[in-house]
């Protein structure tokens, strides 16, 4: 099963060096994982996917749990989430068919972000199954280039009793 997996750590050197190191020493796979500052300067937020069933995610999580620049572990898989991922795409695009590949980019939510005389870069936010099948329309264009981070996740706050 895919897990979505955040860690909150401290924000030094050779924290990601520390916790790659943990998964490949036990051959487990980074599926994808990306990185950033949280608004503490002094933390930051990774979120991992990772694929295995319960009991490797158990026991990755308590791995993670033990590393001194964790302060937190959440895999937000079972509970309701909003994710998303950023996608680069360049495409094979002359001057002819720059009006097709921008409608294309509209009916996505795509914006054009760099233009040339032979191509056109696009940058969609969304979720894994929007990129994909955005990826797969612009296709025919010949895609030249993509740049994709993997899903960030944030758990939802909402709950339905606190509304009252």
């Amino acid at each position: 099963m895919r897990h979505i997996i955040n860690l909150e750590v401290e924000n030094s050197a050779g924290v990601m060096a520390r916790i790659v190191g943990l998964f490949s020493a036990r051959g487990y796979n980074i599926e994808s994982i990306v990185a950033g500052k949280t608004v503490e300067e002094c933390t930051a937020r990774i979120t991992l996917v990772v694929i295995g069933d319960d009991k490797i995610i158990e026991q990755v999580n308590k791995q993670l749990n033990k590393l001194i620049d964790v302060i937190r572990v959440t895999d937000v898989t079972r509970e309701d989430f909003v994710n998303r991922e950023l996608l680069l795409v360049k495409i094979h695009c002359p001057p002819a068919r720059r009006t097709e590949a921008s409608l294309v980019g509209n009916i996505f939510g795509a914006k054009v972000v760099d233009i040339s005389a032979k191509s056109l870069t696009f940058e969609l936010t969304g979720s894994e199954s929007k990129i994909t099948a955005f990826l797969q329309t612009l296709r025919p264009f010949g895609i030249r280039e993509v740049a994709r981070t993997g899903p960030i996740a944030m758990v939802r706050d909402f709950n339905p009793r606190s509304s009252e």
